[in-house]
């Protein structure tokens, strides 16, 4: 029997491959050996998470593209520490350097960066904001080589904006570039969704198996991938919106698990619920962090009682026909795409170009 995961039924848009198979096996069934996972904690404060999904049919029971797909999940992240960034970017460069040494694109290869997303809107102006950082070489390699040092890549860099401003469908303006400027692979960096509020602004995701770009908010376009356009595709995201329904589910969960962690604490749990007398808050809770059964319906009714899928769905039922599910993003947002598009570009100039390191990064961004 086949157990393929349709995100469409509990109104989850998601983008992240972590998220997807944490879905398929709280579905339950679904036979998941051809997605393999790996957790790499190795520096406090940074978890790794890569995922292979082997084949089409591993495919179609998480809902994503064969490939694989390395997580850095960093909860300090969204708090614009520029130590943290620093350590974010140092992660960022050695993950994506695997990506390319795993590819066979050695430093001789041509990349094409693609900056996707809307420039005019702050939470999907990832894409724009990390080409303006970056070093683009590609004009000094045509016009004058003699002044290329060794050490550089050839390099360009496009924001082809979205379909609403250009009235030309992404992937056919990407199309015409890689067929002028014949790259050796292209860097797509989009803005994602998330179905979880801690990974918003916390979380970058690189994946070999190209990119739909728009398809975090339900604007699924063509796909940027190896497929359609004859060379690696390597995918860059950070996910900065989230969903309505999302919001009100993980509001719910955090309720219960505060609860939960409560009634663990003391037996009196009425008596812990001044503000100076909080249990330290987890992000996430967990199952084992929820009271049972019986005490979320004390608590919450008959919505204490619900699966997950369940609550989900009942969510998506009550917003949805009012036009309130809504897509959100945080009121930091500004601050933080500036920052995460310096991590990202920063991280890719030391990928792509030997010459630049870790002592003289600073001198390539702004």
């Amino acid at each position: 029997m086949e157990h393929n995961i349709d995100l469409s039924v509990y109104s989850i848009r998601t983008d992240l491959a972590v998220e997807s198979r944490e879905l398929a096996e709280q579905q339950g069934g679904a036979d998941l050996t051809g997605v393999q996972m790996e957790d790499d904690e190795q520096e406090p404060g940074i978890k790794v998470t890569r995922i292979t999904v082997k084949d089409a049919e591993a495919g179609r029971q998480i809902g994503k593209l064969p490939g694989r797909y390395v997580t850095i999940e960093v909860p300090k992240l969204r708090n614009n520490d520029t130590e943290i960034e620093a350590q974010v970017t140092r992660r960022f460069t050695r993950e994506f350097k695997r990506f390319l040494d795993d590819l066979g694109l050695t430093v001789d290869k041509k990349a094409l960066v693609v900056g996707l997303g809307n420039w005019n809107v702050t939470p999907d102006a990832l894409g724009p904001l990390v080409v303006e950082n970056l070093l683009v070489t590609r004009h000094l390699f045509t016009l004058a080589p003699e002044t290329v040092e060794e050490g550089y890549r050839e390099v360009s860099a496009l924001s082809p904006g979205v379909l609403g401003i250009t009235g030309i469908e992404t992937s056919e303006i990407v199309f015409g570039v890689v067929e002028q400027s014949k790259p050796d692979f292209i860097i797509a960096i989009d803005a994602l969704a998330s179905r979880a509020l801690h990974r918003v602004n916390t979380t970058i995701q690189i994946s070999d198996a190209g990119i739909h770009p728009g398809s975090g908010v339900g604007n699924k376009r063509k796909a940027i991938d190896k497929e359609t356009l004859g060379i690696p595709v390597i995918a860059i995201g950070v996910p900065t919106v989230v969903f309505a329904s999302t919001i009100v589910h993980d509001a719910i969960t955090y309720l219960l698990g505060h609860f939960g962690q409560s009634l663990a604490e003391s037996k009196r749990a009425y008596n812990r619920l001044a503000m100076s007398d909080l249990p330290e808050r987890k992000e996430p809770y967990t199952e084992a962090d929820l009271p049972d059964l019986e005490s979320r319906k004390t608590f919450m009714g008959l919505v204490g009682s619900l699966s997950e899928g369940d609550k989900r769905q009942l969510i998506h039922e009550v917003l949805q026909p009012l036009g309130q599910n809504l897509v959100v993003t945080p009121k930091e947002i500004d601050e933080f795409i500036e920052g995460v598009a310096n991590v990202i570009a920063s991280g890719l100039n030391n990928a792509l170009h030997q010459a630049v390191n870790d002592e003289n990064l600073s001198a390539y961004t702004h």
